[in-house]
């Protein structure tokens, strides 16, 4: 039994496995049963559930007890009882079926549309009765309030069958050229027959007249579909007395309230395939429409996909079994397909052990693997050095990796690492050794890393379980036995650094506890290397009585242990700062250039790193610091708010122009006090009037 699953719906195929020819003897299907394991586990629900070539049609008596199926070569139909779950009977035709349908509520009343434009009747002692229509026919309808068989085919004509009276009744002319499917609605008897033109007319049994007509070919286009001829209705299907589905050639699927000549909605297969049959699932609003490649459940109010089912040939008709999850599917092949999805409802009644199966099942979840083939990834390719077979039919690329084949795994394995195999028979001698050792009397055995956590673990441990003796108390889980922190006691890189100053000053007394844990260390190694040496005499060593009645450190003590390993602490940071002086000295200085921005002078690097610094400060820091210089002043006003006064910085230019101005007001002064001074002086020689 094969398990898939989409949109998190389990399907479970019932008819995957290998089948066993029919000439086969009980004694060799027996014999094969031992010997092959697909043999064995397969499920064959229903006995000879197949046909000799392939499978056309498939239909379900309406009492649910009988299967009927036709199908090739030779022609054929074959009826299958599910209360017994065999062949019932098996009747060869003179030519292949086209469709079929069961008239009464068992096998008893069978009509059968042939290619060659024969109609067959057949009773349930045999063949009954065969006539002919005079086109080839493609698709029937009964009408069961006045007994009419509607014929359509490769005629513009619907022609009339009335069993009641035995003969032809006038046909129903429409305006297409041919006519593809047909289907009756059970309510109120409308007859919709759909054309090779796109379209579906409906008429009215009772006057013989079309009541309306739907063009679905120009309907079923949209924006997102690629259409390269003109769809012709390949399906089609009533629901209830309004709800109307129909399927066209290019894989669309136009859903039609029968009060309106718009559809409510178009559904896309993507795939450009005609639908071949259209099945309605009430009690979860569900619509399954299929075609040759896939069968899609989606939703019929919103469209949304709600699962699909892939079978490995080629479909040809899908039955959905009443009132349960069951799907019967004739395929290109000859075994025909059962499917069960339990989310559609319940196994039929005569096989409810699926039921319970399927729970089991569930229950129990197993990952998908592929028995023929090993995947591998990009470094395993490396490791067997076949980086070369990427992109080549032997490696097949999936997820994060490739899937290659199981035998050229193994034998690539083996060329690589020739004594794989014999690694592989030590260790496994070695896991029945310690097997064996394992029923002996146990000895304490600590982990390679971190031995001394491990050991403090254990003590804790047997505290706890002494306590709890005395007091009923829920244990709590031991981190040893614990798989989430098993990798700290078997990688290296979470071993416990003891030298590391966060370890020394957080644990004060790790140096006197772990004394007495590594005299209690080397007493269990101590006890291993006897225990493997098998010596007779016993190392005299400490009691652990002994041990634990050591009294421990007072509070003085602990102060004293921290203090001391502050001063190591100390010491050592001054070590390595002699050392960092030593090592500065000893190297020589370098010139350091700097690249200037355009646009920017180079003062100098104090003023550089002061404004750097300046900048880092917080903005309450630098007021402070220009209140300071004097380019800010903060008061207080009458109001109560504060006032702030700012002094703007002068730049370079300003103060060269000020230093000018300055100097040229110094020279004018000098010039005006040496003008006033000549003039205030007498003249020589004459005398002055």
């Amino acid at each position: 039994m094969q398990v898939s699953s989409l949109n998190e719906v389990k399907i479970y195929s019932l008819s995957c496995g290998k089948s066993l020819p029919e000439w086969l003897s009980d004694r060799k299907k027996r014999a094969l049963q031992k010997k092959d394991v697909d043999v064995r586990r397969r499920i064959e629900l229903i006995q000879d559930f197949e046909m000799p070539t392939v499978c056309t049609t498939i239909k379900v008596s309406k009492d649910g007890q009988y299967i009927l199926a036709t199908g090739t070569y030779k022609p054929r139909v074959r009826c299958y009882d599910t209360y017994q779950l065999s062949l019932k009977f098996e009747r060869c035709l003179d030519s292949e079926v086209v469709t079929f349908e069961i008239l009464s509520d068992d096998y008893s009343k069978i009509v059968f549309l042939h290619n060659d434009r024969y109609i067959e009747f057949h009773s349930q002692s045999g063949f009954y009765y065969k006539t002919r229509i005079p086109k080839f026919g493609r698709d029937f309808s009964y009408h069961y309030p006045s007994c009419d068989l509607y014929f359509v085919g490769a005629s513009s004509e619907v022609y009339r069958l009335n069993l009641e009276q035995g003969r032809y009744l006038n046909p129903l002319q429409t305006d297409a050229a041919e006519n593809n499917v047909c289907d009756i609605n059970a309510a109120h008897g409308l007859f919709a027959t759909g054309t090779i033109e796109g379209r579906v007319e409906c008429w009215d049994p009772r006057v013989r007249k079309r009541v309306g007509v739907l063009d679905c070919a120009l309907n079923s286009v949209t924006a997102d579909s690629d259409i390269n001829s003109l769809p012709t209705i390949s399906a089609l299907k009533f629901n209830g007395a309004l709800t109307m589905a129909v399927g066209t050639s290019t894989g669309q699927v136009l859903l039609y309230d029968l009060r309106s000549d718009k559809p409510l909605l178009v559904k896309d297969h993507q795939y450009g395939l005609p639908i071949k049959s259209v099945h309605f699932q009430n009690s979860l609003d569900l619509v399954l429409s299929s075609d040759s490649r896939i069968v899609k459940m989606w939703n019929r109010n919103s469209g949304k996909i709600f699962t699909s089912l892939e079978p490995e040939h080629d479909l040809n008709d899908v039955c959905l079994y009443p009132n349960s999850g069951m799907l019967l599917t004739a395929n290109e092949a000859p075994k025909m397909g059962i499917y069960y999805i339990p989310v559609l409802g319940p196994a039929p009644r005569w096989c409810s052990f699926l039921d319970n199966l399927t729970e089991e099942l569930e229950e129990n979840p197993e990952s998908t693997v592929y028995d023929d083939y090993k995947f591998v990834t990009k470094k395993d390719l490396e490791n067997l050095g076949l980086t070369h077979l990427i992109g080549s039919p032997f490696l097949r690329a999936y997820m994060h990796g490739f899937f290659m084949d199981i035998r050229l795994y193994h034998k690539v394995k083996l060329m690589v690492n020739p004594f794989a195999y014999e690694e592989y028979r030590k260790d496994r001698i070695r896991q029945k050794i310690e097997e064996t050792r394992a029923q002996r009397v146990q000895l304490k055995k600590l982990p390679k890393v971190n031995k001394e956590l491990a050991l403090k673990l254990i003590e804790e441990e047997e505290e706890k379980q002494k306590s709890t003796l005395k007091k009923k108390a829920k244990s709590l889980p031991n981190i040893l036995t614990d798989d989430r922190f098993k990798v700290m006691f078997e990688n290296p890189d979470f071993q416990v650094d003891e030298e590391s100053e966060e370890f020394r000053l957080l644990n004060p007394l790790v140096s006197r506890i772990s004394e007495k844990r590594k005299k209690h260390l080397r007493l269990l190694e101590q006890r291993e290397l006897q225990a493997k040496s098998e010596e007779e005499e016993e190392p005299e060593g400490k009691p652990s009585d002994a041990e634990s009645s050591e009294s421990s450190d007072d509070e003085k003590a602990w102060v004293e242990e921290v203090r001391k390993q502050r001063r190591l602490l100390q010491q050592e940071e001054r070590a390595k700062r002699q050392e960092q002086l030593k090592e500065d000295q000893q190297t020589v200085l370098k010139p350091q250039f700097y690249e200037i921005k355009a646009g920017e002078e180079f003062r100098s690097f104090k003023e550089s790193a002061t404004k750097q610094k300046l900048m880092n400060k917080t903005l309450e820091d630098r007021l402070k610091l220009e209140a300071k210089h004097g380019t800010l002043n903060v008061s207080d006003t009458a109001v109560g708010s504060k006032q702030l006064t700012f002094t703007l910085k002068r730049s370079e230019q300003q103060k060269k122009q000020q230093e000018a101005e300055k100097l040229h007001r110094q020279e004018r002064k000098k010039l005006r006090r040496s003008a006033g001074h000549l003039r205030s002086r007498p003249r020589r020689g004459r005398p002055f009037h």
